[in-house]
């Protein structure tokens, strides 16, 4: 029985044994799988283990996060702020250094040093960005001291809300859509990506593979680990990270973005494009961005590349196919005092008008009338004619660059159209209130400030451009992003000259439903628009409130586009804010243009 006893006790001995190896195994196999195959993605987070080893053994101050800048047209920063600044290393608390010589060239007690210290566990940027900017004096002079230690550095300081902010857009941190985006590269899970606007289109450029850092190694407490040896990784690449060169005006835009809020744009905003170049100078887009939570009220949305109901800007295109068609001699009247079904006007009693007239009043029962007659000749002209003028066609510059097939400056951007279905287009009464641009009519404010920059000059297409180059970090040219035409048939030059003299006569007109720019110091052309909503509030309908024209008359140099979206009847009309802009950029000129560098 005893030797039974033994027997069984040695089993169990021998299957623990066997149970204890079998663990040992998996638990060296599981070391050697993660040293080997994991150690730069582990578990779903992907964690990188190397990297997370080192982040124990280190203290740094980042200067810069190595991802690429956006600037404005004549290289003024857009996206963040160099800032020269003072960095402290926890470890001087226990050393003598010459604090009271640091003090004094930066015009602070010592005191207030060595309280910046006293309980850091992390290197310090005294006065963090915003209190202490140093001057290039005052850096030489602290960093000729070589205290180990104490560094003056310039440390980019990332604009969390930058001017244009839907234009250029956001960057965020996530982990898979990284994964998917660069498969091949071996990223930080804490590497940022641009989520929206040009941060997204230009992702690929602008992601980062290395920043720039004061790096300290450290022991389990905090201390020396090899020495005071503070070293600086990451500034020696001449090529990255790169800059993007936008066609942003960042006086103007700031100007711009001013005006729209001094005239209470709740959603809405405007876009500014130089002819001649055929760049957005300015692009503002309201609601704000709130910089907790990005997508609250749709704050994130660029309105300026979005499609809305235009209203009586549409009928630009209308008037340009009835001059071709020759539906729209001198002596034509019309009753504008109907409404487009033929109806009294409850509102507007204009009484005959000929077309010129009816252009400048924006009367509807001429539009109306005129494109169930382009519509009877051809259920395709008005398409058409909208298209030759760019509105139902992807305006923003695309292309090929390097290997990125039909890259796209402005990735979001949405495309007009005239019907919900076929079935509008054979329909009198769509066909008719898509003629005064209601209905499923859609256009966006940008292709619409691209239509006045079209007809400004001559009838030329051209895509819209956003960003003018892309530049290595040492200046040099990676890509120039060229004046492109938009493909497609274009309007006569006899068809362009009558357009020009309807949108003139709306601001010249005495009667012209924006006489109010009359006096301007530029002289305007252009068209307002009103369009209903199927929307209320509060039992009101809702309307947008446009004007779009360019300017100065004679020799053109800007489109603008200005839209006051979800607003009652009675209010938020945009003459005022397009007069503002105009009377800026009129004083701009005459002070700022002369020493700005063109668009290349």
């Amino acid at each position: 029985m005893v030797r039974g006893v033994k027997n069984m006790v040695h089993k169990r001995i021998k299957s623990i044994s066997i149970v204890i190896m079998i663990g040992i195994f998996l638990l060296i196999g599981r070391l050697v799988h993660i040293q080997l195959w994991k150690t730069e993605s582990f578990t779903k987070n992907h964690y990188n283990l190397i990297e997370e080893s080192v982040k124990q053994r280190t203290q740094e101050v980042i200067i810069d996060n190595g991802r690429g800048k956006f600037y404005d047209r004549n290289l003024k920063p857009l996206t963040h702020e160099s800032v020269p600044t003072l960095v402290l290393f926890p470890f001087l608390k226990h050393m003598n250094w010459d604090v009271e010589k640091v003090a004094s060239i930066i015009n602070v007690q010592p005191e207030e040093l060595v309280q910046a210290i006293e309980n850091a566990k992390e290197p310090v940027v005294f006065g963090n960005n915003d209190s202490i900017s140093l001057t290039k004096k005052q850096m030489e002079e602290i960093n000729d001291l070589k205290i180990p230690g104490v560094f003056a550095v310039d440390k980019q300081w990332t604009q969390t809300i930058p001017l244009a902010s839907q234009l250029i857009g956001i960057t965020g941190q996530n982990v898979e859509v990284l994964k998917q985006r660069y498969p091949e590269r071996n990223l930080s899970k804490d590497t940022e990506i641009g989520i929206s606007g040009l941060q997204k289109s230009f992702d690929e450029f602008l992601v980062q593979d290395e920043s720039t850092k004061l790096v300290y190694h450290v022991d389990g407490l905090g201390g020396p680990l090899f020495g005071i040896d503070v070293k600086l990784v990451g500034e020696a690449n001449p090529f990255y990270p790169v800059k993007i060169l936008t066609t942003i005006d960042r006086d103007i835009q700031k100007e711009a973005e001013n005006l729209v809020d001094k005239h209470n744009i709740k959603k809405g905003g405007l876009v500014l494009i130089d002819i001649e170049t055929n760049s957005i100078l300015a692009n503002v887009s309201r609601p704000k961005i709130d910089e907790k939570d990005p997508y609250k009220d749709n704050g994130v949305k660029n309105y300026m590349i979005s499609t809305q109901i235009p209203g009586s800007i549409f009928k630009t295109v209308i008037a340009a196919a009835a001059i071709d068609y020759g539906l729209v001699s001198e002596s034509r009247l019309f009753n504008c005092s109907q409404t487009i079904t033929g109806e009294p006007d409850p509102v507007f009693q204009h009484g005959e008008l000929d077309f010129k007239d009816s252009f400048s009043r924006s009367c509807n029962f001429t539009f109306g009338q005129l494109a169930r007659e382009l519509n009877e000749i051809d259920s395709m002209i008005i398409e058409n004619y909208a298209e030759k003028l760019g509105l139902t066609s992807e305006v923003g510059w695309n292309g090929d660059v390097f290997h990125l097939s039909g890259f796209k400056q402005l990735s979001e951007e949405e495309i007009g159209q005239l019907y919900g279905n076929d079935e509008e287009r054979y329909d009198k009464n769509y066909v008719a209130l898509s003629g005064i641009g209601q209905n499923n009519v859609r256009i966006s404010p940008l292709a619409a400030a691209n239509m006045m920059a079209t007809i400004a000059r001559g009838g030329e297409k051209q895509m819209v451009r956003a960003v003018q180059s892309i530049q290595y970090k040492n200046g040099t040219t990676m890509y120039l992003f060229p004046q492109k035409k938009l493909k497609g048939d274009t309007l006569k030059p006899y068809t362009v000259m009558k357009l020009q003299e309807l949108l003139k006569e709306v601001v010249d007109s005495p009667n012209g439903t924006a006489h109010a720019l009359h006096s301007l110091p530029y002289q305007v052309a252009g068209k307002s628009g009103t369009a209903e909503l199927n929307q209320f509030k509060d039992g009101k309908q809702l309307h947008n409130k446009w004007f779009i024209g360019y300017f100065p008359f004679e020799k053109p140099k800007y489109a603008l586009a200005v839209v006051n979206l979800d607003v009652f009847s009675n209010e938020g009309s945009v003459l005022p804010l397009f007069a503002d802009m105009v009377n800026y950029l009129y004083q701009y000129d005459q002070t700022v243009q002369s020493k700005i560098s063109p668009l290349r």
